[in-house]
């Protein structure tokens, strides 16, 4: 078997191919200016359905002073008030409806881990619209009718299995419903059915990666061309790793339950550089995380979504709490991309006082030899102080001297690259826990009552 520390260069890490001009949706073809002009039409007739329908904004909306029909330019949105994830618990489970329940055809529901549980709910057009736009977010991948799909997001209250299912059906491919966990035996599926294309999230698809290589196959060897990487955030350095050890294209698809799921962005594979918002179905704007002042195109911050045709549950500027910035349209002018998630507002670690992110520690473990991209991060306090401790899986054939670099070597890059001072910790192979669906990176111990 090939080892990935020794594999050459992936041959489809390079750019992939366009979509052909017939396989385009009509609004992938408009101009930045028909876009915009799209969205006010749409935005003015979201703001007056979720004005009648919905008591909390109708409330939000007169508290704020202002109306649907104050509205009469795109930059009116900012005079309207934000939506967070605390209205819609306050609502729970149906109050941010605006349709009868019995035009409702499917809901969804957050775990409700953190608290409780949010809620959404689609009409038929909603679910028609969502199945549109995956397909059209498999196509900008890379995905081609009669191509079959790996689909291992987790079926059920989450959105990304039956997300990924219903738009895969749509753009013409055939759905292998896997669903998270049975490991091994999707291991087995993959190299027996031979999908071209797999939806799953980054930290799963290592997990998967690890199978293959404990029962002796190759990765790099599989029928997989494609895989489509959602429900939490990576980095290049990850899709650098998945890349080589796969032989496919790494692309980043971007969603949330809250404004509909899987399919809100989605990268290109002929650019590779950031999801492109489908911005015919949804304004985004960036905003100051703490002021909530909005942002101008290309400043970092907190995304904000306004979706612009759900009919079952319209959301108005609501807070995603993933930051990033808008840039520039690349492979769809008409539309702006994101920058890659670089991390949630509430997964923020402060740490004597700086700013990190479990993305930037990411970003050194993958860049660090002799050690896997399976790493956890422990909060603790000692004494008045809080301490960060990365514990990070050996490759199994590191010795112990090169374990003993690895963490002096991680170390290091968090402190010159973030500016704090961690500990790294270096463990045996298969002994931190696995991902089976979204991965919670980050144990804090710092509050814990003492034993």
């Amino acid at each position: 078997m090939t080892s990935r520390l020794t594999a050459p260069p992936a041959a489809r890490g390079r750019l992939g191919e366009p979509v052909p001009a017939d396989l385009l949706d009509a609004a992938e073809r408009l101009s930045r200016e028909e876009v915009r002009d799209l969205q006010l039409r749409r935005l003015r007739r979201t703001l007056r359905h979720a004005y009648d329908n919905v008591e909390l904004y109708r409330r939000k909306f007169d508290a704020a002073g202002v109306g649907p029909e104050d509205c009469r330019t795109l930059e009116d949105l900012t005079q309207f008030p934000f939506t967070t994830k605390a209205d819609l618990r306050e609502a729970y489970p149906f109050g941010m409806f605006a349709v009868p329940m019995h035009e409702v055809r499917r809901l969804h529901a957050s775990s409700g881990t953190t608290g409780q549980p949010t809620v959404v709910g689609y009409t038929e057009t909603d679910l028609s619209n969502w199945a549109d736009l995956v397909a059209r977010s498999i196509r900008a991948a890379g995905g081609r009718p009669g191509h079959l799909v790996h689909v291992a997001y987790g079926y059920g209250l989450f959105t990304g299995g039956l997300g990924a299912h219903y738009g895969a059906e749509r753009a013409g491919c055939t759905v292998i419903p896997a669903s998270g966990g049975m490991t091994a035996r999707q291991v087995q599926i993959i190299q027996d059915f031979r999908p071209e294309i797999i939806m799953v999230t980054p930290s799963y698809l290592l997990t998967l990666l690890d199978e293959f290589e404990r029962q002796g196959v190759d990765p790099r060897s599989t029928s997989l061309k494609t895989g489509i990487f959602g429900a939490e955030p990576w980095t290049e350095e990850m899709r650098r790793e998945i890349e080589e050890r796969v032989d496919l294209h790494a692309v980043d698809i971007y969603g949330l339950s809250e404004v509909m799921g899987p399919g809100v962005a989605q990268e290109c594979v002929e650019t590779k550089d950031g999801p492109h918002v489908w911005e015919d179905h949804f304004l985004p704007e960036v905003v100051d995380p703490f002021t909530g002042e909005s942002l101008a195109d290309g400043t970092g911050g907190e995304l904000v979504l306004t979706s612009l045709t759900k009919e079952a549950l319209p959301v108005i500027r609501y807070r995603t709490r993933d930051m990033t910035r808008l840039l520039p349209g690349t492979a769809r002018p008409g539309m702006r991309r994101i920058e890659r998630i670089t991390g949630r507002c509430d997964d923020m670690i402060i740490l004597r006082g700086v700013n990190v992110y479990p993305s930037q520690i990411e970003e050194v473990v993958l860049r660090t030899p002799a050690v896997t991209p399976h790493f956890r991060i422990r909060l603790t306090r000692r004494g008045r102080m809080d301490h960060l401790t990365v514990q990070v899986e050996a490759h199994p054939d590191a010795g112990l001297e090169q374990r003993r670099t690895a963490a002096r070597a991680i170390v290091k890059g968090v402190k010159d690259g973030v500016g704090v001072t961690v500990e790294a910790t270096v463990v045996d192979p298969q002994t931190l826990e696995r991902s089976l669906g979204k991965l919670q990176r980050v144990t804090d111990e710092r509050l814990a009552p003492p034993a």
